[in-house]
C-alpha cells in the first residue's frame, strides 16, 4: 500500500465515516457507535486513516490522556522506567498518552499499516510536541500484544498474562526517526 495516498481525518460530530470492518466486533462498534460521543464528552480523540481512491477507512485510532503512576507492588517496573530518567526529573507519576483503540481494516492487515499508525503517533509526540508526554500506554488485546511488542512496547507486569488485555507501554525517548 502506498501510504502517501492516505489521508488522516480527525473525527468530529459531523464526520461521515467511510466503510470500515476489522476482525474485532468491539472495535467496529466503538468506531460507529461510540467514537463521536467520546469526542463530544472530551474523553478521546479519534483519527480516521482514509484511502480516498477506494472510499474506505483503512484504519483508525483513538487517543486519550493517561499517566503512569508508581505502584509499590510493581517496584521492578518502576525501577525499569526510572532507569532512563535523570535523578532530578524523577517523579511519582509521568505523563502518557493512551491508545484507547487502534484497528486496521481486515482487507489491509499485514501491510504495515498498524506500524505506520504507531510511528505516526510516536512522531507526533516526539517531534511535533504540542504536549509534554514521555510514554504511550495501551491496554492491548492479548491477541494484539505480539504486534505491540514488535513495535517496541513492553509489558508493565506479568500478573495480567492470562487476562484478555495486557497493559503495555512505550518510552518515547526510544523513538528515533
Amino acid at each position: 500500500m502506498d501510504f502517501t495516498k492516505l489521508a488522516q481525518v480527525q473525527l468530529s460530530h459531523d464526520t461521515n465515516i467511510r466503510p470500515f470492518k476489522c476482525s474485532e466486533d468491539d472495535l467496529n462498534g466503538f468506531l460507529f457507535d461510540d467514537a463521536k460521543q467520546f469526542h463530544k464528552e472530551l474523553m478521546a480523540v479519534t483519527y480516521l486513516i482514509e484511502y480516498p481512491q477506494e472510499d474506505i477507512t483503512v484504519a483508525y485510532f483513538s487517543l486519550l490522556a493517561d499517566k503512569i503512576t508508581f505502584d509499590p507492588e510493581n517496584k521492578s517496573v518502576w525501577n525499569r522506567l526510572n532507569r532512563n530518567i535523570p535523578n532530578p526529573k524523577r517523579r511519582r507519576s509521568y505523563p502518557a498518552v493512551k491508545i484507547g483503540r487502534l484497528a486496521v481494516h481486515e482487507n489491509y492487515t499485514g501491510e504495515g499499516l498498524g506500524t505506520f499508525v504507531l510511528d505516526s503517533i510516536k512522531y507526533a509526540f516526539t517531534k511535533v510536541r504540542r504536549l509534554g508526554c514521555r510514554f504511550i500506554t495501551v491496554d492491548a488485546l492479548s491477541s494484539a500484544s505480539p504486534f505491540y511488542e514488535r513495535n517496541g512496547f513492553m509489558f508493565f507486569t506479568e500478573s495480567d498474562k492470562d487476562d484478555d488485555t495486557r497493559l503495555m507501554f512505550f518510552d518515547l525517548r526510544n523513538f528515533n526517526i
